[in-house]
């Protein structure tokens, strides 16, 4: 495997980028103790709130990921580079449960840890954003108009 480069990013610059590959989906990766995690997100937002960059981000409560969310209250957001095909990634990242399977292990991806959250990019996906939990709420079914359910 070849060097990883780091290089930071203004994420408002790549926000149209990060929003249009969401398109097709996003790896959410998150890591507690030895259990390492990654799913395939398809509804988030990039934003201002309270001053500061946020991404926010839907995960439900009967994923496995959620549940290393709530433990660690950090994530990576893990987006491909143009002109990438991660389909096969995205695809089984979105279909299998790390709670009976090792993702990373199956798809034989590559990991580095992250600069300011202890969980790691992937390589695969390189263009990471480093997140911490800010808030947490449900979403009321009831408020969802019937139209996008």
């Amino acid at each position: 495997m070849t060097e990883t480069i780091r290089t930071e990013i203004d994420v408002n610059e790549k926000a149209g980028y990060i929003l249009d590959c969401l398109k097709q989906g996003i790896l959410l990766t998150t890591k507690e103790n030895d259990l390492l995690d990654t799913m395939t997100i398809g509804w988030a937002t990039i934003g201002i709130d309270w001053s500061i960059p946020v991404f926010t981000v839907y995960v439900r409560e009967s994923r496995f990921t959620k549940v290393l969310l709530d433990k660690t209250n950090q994530f990576t957001v893990n987006i491909p580079l143009p002109g990438e095909d991660v389909r096969k990634i995205l695809s089984f990242c979105g279909t299998r449960s790390g709670r009976d399977t090792d993702k990373f292990k199956e798809l034989n991806l590559h990991t580095v840890p992250g600069l300011t959250v202890d969980v790691p990019a992937i390589v695969e996906l390189p263009l990471t954003i480093e997140c911490e939990v800010l808030y947490v709420q449900e979403q009321d079914p009831r408020r969802i108009p019937d139209s996008i359910l």
